[in-house]
């Protein structure tokens, strides 16, 4: 299916430009090639598809799903909405504040708050081209657990009493219903507007990683991976995700990435949990979680999910050693 990519980047890489198969600067400019026009190729059908699956999905309908729910089978729920609804970082605070104004217990709010970036439809359909649907399945029970668990430690831990003051102050109105058109036409229309605006959101951010990746890919020795963060190395997991913390990049953005430090040698588990620590708990996140969460509870949450990512890095690689 992904041959054309290949053959396009063939034709520009070696034909057009004119560089050697066998030279590195030919090896990085064909893995960006590929990866630019394969990657923008598979977001705008993902998108697209979702984007019309999403019109009967809204923060308000979350937030009447989740309230008034039992506690035990809230959780379940919260971390598949999570799964489903990749909610940008700006939505993290008004989603946050809307979900506790509206009943929904504090530990399962953090199960939807957890799993919405660490696990999302686009970088499980991503994943599962890279590395197949066994593994992709793994990658997102796991993340399921991650998020529940921190649901339900959050509210062992009693760390509503972490949030800040004005966010139980605030009554906020309701969130407004999207207003669109329900017909298969007002769908289509959605989703291509879907397409423009998550795309117009992220480009940026994938353009850095796949050329991030095409440089790994071409110009790094795969012996500078093998000897810091290959398979021999047993702080490779934990090195991994504390690089991922200053870093930023979304889902999309971190495919090419991993693409590349596989092609490196470098364990799935040890790659993913760099993604993993990317997604869910860099710096910027962190900075916006700030706006809701007092030090105690921000710090919790970093810890956690650091502890959590590094478990399900050793966990994948002793499954697929």
């Amino acid at each position: 299916m992904f041959i054309v990519f290949t053959r396009l980047a063939d034709w520009v890489a070696f034909s057009l430009l004119g560089l050697s198969a066998d030279s590195k600067l030919g090896d990085a400019v064909h893995f960006f090639v590929e990866d630019v026009t394969k990657i923008f190729v598979l977001l705008a059908v993902i998108i697209f598809l979702i984007g019309m699956l999403r019109t009967m999905l809204t923060p308000e309908r979350i937030r009447r799903m989740l309230a008034g729910k039992r506690q035990a089978p809230a959780y379940g729920l919260a971390g598949l909405l999570g799964a489903v609804t990749p909610f940008c970082s700006c939505s993290a605070v008004p989603l946050f504040i809307g979900l506790l104004e509206a009943g929904v217990p504090m530990g399962v709010t953090m199960t939807f708050l957890i799993t919405s970036p660490m696990v999302n439809e686009v970088a499980v359909v991503m994943l599962a081209a890279l590395l197949g649907w066994k593994i992709t399945a793994l990658y997102f029970g796991t993340g399921m657990v991650v998020g529940i668990l921190g649901g339900l430690a959050t509210d062992a831990l009693k760390m509503e009493r972490f949030v800040e003051d004005y966010v139980w102050k605030i009554r906020m109105g309701q969130m407004a219903e999207m207003a669109v058109d329900r017909s298969l036409r007002g769908r289509v229309a959605y989703g291509w507007q879907q397409v423009r605006e998550i795309i117009g959101r992220v480009w940026l951010y994938v353009l850095i990683g796949i050329g991030i990746g095409a440089g790994l890919h071409g110009f790094v020795p795969q012996d500078f991976f093998a000897r810091y963060a290959g398979p021999d190395n047993p702080f490779a997991v934990p090195f991994a995700v504390l690089a991922g913390i200053p870093l930023y990049s979304n889902a999309a953005g971190m495919i090419p990435i991993v693409e590349a430090l596989l092609a490196k040698g470098l364990p799935v588990g040890t790659v993913l949990a760099l993604m993993m620590s990317i997604t869910a708990i860099s710096l910027p996140e962190l900075m916006i979680l700030r706006k809701v969460l007092k030090v105690p509870m921000l710090a919790f949450f970093a810890i956690y999910l650091a502890v959590a990512f590094i478990g399900v890095g050793y966990l994948f690689n002793f499954v697929l050693g």
